[in-house]
């Protein structure tokens, strides 16, 4: 294998990487936002941020920081 070739690997493993990374994120902001309207839907049905933060072991302020999400 020649240094032009390993390092022609190296970048298309560099870019694999760097795919993989933005449909992670692309995902992770897509599941932020399902959670959030989940989450609506049960503060909708009458439940505080409280009982959401007591039922998933988080703190309120952890729920309040979900919700205010973009």
């Amino acid at each position: 294998m020649t240094k032009n070739s390993s390092r022609d690997e190296t970048f298309q493993r560099i870019k694999e990487v760097r795919a993989e990374a933005i449909e992670h994120t692309r995902l992770a902001r897509a599941l932020a936002v399902e959670r959030r309207d989940l989450m609506q839907e049960l503060l909708d049905g009458g439940l505080s941020q409280a009982d959401i933060a007591r039922e998933l072991g988080v703190s309120r302020q952890a729920i309040q920081k979900m919700m205010a999400l973009n």
